[in-house]
């Protein structure tokens, strides 16, 4: 009887010490799995069975007995809202032509206003080109359209105002370039996925660009996978899964901020490839041009993904009202990571629109996208047409 008794005690001790591992683990919690779902259901499972059973041992109770609920509260699950069907991008910029053109006429009218004037003198001839250079269009393009433009008026010999802006459309359409490759290079490559990193400096709207992407992608009928490389501000991948959920679009982040950017880059490809997406899109931290072990670690997130897919859009997202400053910038981002496209932000909030000539000319790649407000689907893509009759106002 006594040899029974030991046995029992020696039985209570063993389970019970494992009660209380159990528990200190509870209360500190383990770190959610690189899929949420996934690992919400793997954490539930290996707290709530154990914690049950060794609470059913120390009280006495029998082993049919309902399991308690475990010391400390898992979260409750997220619930992604049902996934909207963006529209296609196709005439996005047309449709939100007269947003533009609210912003853009100031600079049409000026110029309308002087070339119709009754004295095209060489004071006039000055005033067009101030107008073009404070529009952001730089000195040599400003001046380069003024002479142009200034041959061609005394050829035709008139100042009508229509036959005046019909002038002032070529040459603007000349200078903005309608023959750049302005389509985005979003086709997989066999059983790998198109990958667009998206890079830029704080500030810009890169995170709610790439949420927009996403929706234009999405309303083409692509698949899209979104992929948190900005792991040192707290928000960005709260942020970008926000907008992911809206469209259904996966999104890989870390469960650690600070977490290497270039390694949950890679996350994201591996898993791009894995769940055969059409198209996977790398947010990157925003970063001064100016910092040079920050841009350097920019160059490091594509090597590493080089490694396993072809990296094959690097958009750098400007601030359309930054105008020169905006210019230096996007030297240096050329620099490291061989920038193929630019998204204007904030076009309709400024007159400057000669920025997209200056930047153009600057890297000598095409602004494909900018945006045109706060909605979720004013990203549209570049149509020099649309916007230059936005700025003449025909």
């Amino acid at each position: 009887m006594a040899e029974l008794i030991i046995i029992i005690v020696a039985v209570v001790v063993v389970v019970g010490g494992g009660g209380t591992t159990l528990f200190l683990r509870s209360r500190r919690g383990a770190p959610p799995a690189l899929d949420r779902g996934a690992g919400r259901d793997a954490a539930a499972t290996t707290e709530a069975g154990p914690a049950s059973a060794t609470t059913t041992a120390e009280r006495g109770e029998a082993a049919t007995a309902p399991p308690l609920e475990p010391d400390v509260a898992a979260p409750p699950a997220r619930t992604a809202p049902p996934a909207e069907k963006p529209p296609p991008s196709a005439g996005r910029l047309v449709r939100l032509r007269s947003r533009l053109a609210r912003s853009q006429s100031a600079l049409g009218g000026a110029l309308l206003g002087l070339l119709s004037s009754d004295r095209l003198d060489e004071q006039t001839w000055e005033e067009v080109e101030d107008t073009l250079i404070t529009a952001d269009m730089g000195v040599a393009p400003a001046r380069q359209l003024v002479d142009e433009l200034r041959t061609d008026v005394k050829v035709e010999g008139t100042r009508d105002p229509e036959s005046v802006r019909s002038l002032l459309r070529t040459l603007l359409l000349e200078q903005v370039g309608t023959d750049m490759d302005r389509s985005l290079h979003t086709a997989r490559h066999g059983d790998r996925p198109a990958v667009v990193l998206v890079v830029g400096v704080n500030g810009t709207g890169k995170t709610t660009t790439v949420g927009k992407l996403a929706r234009v992608l999405i309303g083409d009928g692509q698949t899209v996978l979104l992929g948190a490389a900005d792991t040192f501000r707290a928000a960005a991948a709260d942020q970008l899964q926000t907008w992911g959920d809206r469209v259904g679009a996966q999104t890989i982040r870390s469960d650690r901020e600070g977490a290497d950017p270039a390694s949950v880059a890679f996350d994201a490809v591996n898993a791009g490839i894995e769940r055969g997406v059409d198209v996977v899109i790398v947010d990157t931290a925003g970063r001064l041009h100016t910092k040079t072990g920050l841009m350097d670690e920019l160059g490091k997130i594509k090597r590493v993904i080089s490694r396993h897919a072809t990296v094959d859009e690097v958009l750098l997202v400007l601030d359309a009202t930054t105008g020169q400053n905006g210019l230096r910038q996007a030297r240096v981002f050329a620099e490291v990571v061989d920038v193929t496209g630019v998204v204007l932000t904030k076009l309709d909030g400024t007159a400057k629109g000669g920025i997209v000539v200056a930047v153009q000319r600057e890297l000598g790649v095409p602004v494909k996208l900018v945006g045109l407000g706060e909605g979720p689907d004013d990203l549209a893509p570049f149509e020099p047409e649309a916007f230059v009759d936005a700025i003449i106002g025909t």
